[in-house]
């Protein structure tokens, strides 16, 4: 059973997700988390509040915008980042309704 909790932008993401990752097929698109701010490919993701769940062993981040204009949660979920997650196996995914990718850390 999972307990998914809501934030604000004053908390981080889980530190499992924290840091610079690349895509592993793409290698040129990176994806940085940095407190409760998430960029991809060098554009941040303007997003209002996060929510944390355990699901199955994995973790899982959904970022949010708290717009009720169903054109805007559209135009959101289609352009950005919507969901992170670090699957049991330790693998780290970002998607949103249109992509899915795996991520590694960044080299130093």
């Amino acid at each position: 059973m999972s307990n998914p909790i809501r934030f604000d932008l004053s908390q981080p993401l889980p530190a499992e997700m924290q840091g610079r990752w690349v895509d592993v097929c793409e290698p040129d698109s990176e994806l940085v988390v940095a407190g409760s701010q998430v960029s991809y490919r060098g554009m941040p993701v303007r997003h209002d509040h996060f929510v944390v769940d355990r699901i199955e062993g994995a973790l899982r981040v959904d970022l949010g915008i708290d717009d009720t204009d169903l054109e805007r949660a559209d135009s959101f979920a289609r352009e950005n980042v919507t969901s992170l997650v670090v699957d049991p196996e330790g693998r780290f995914h970002a998607y949103n309704v249109k992509f899915a990718s795996q991520f590694e850390r960044a080299p130093s």
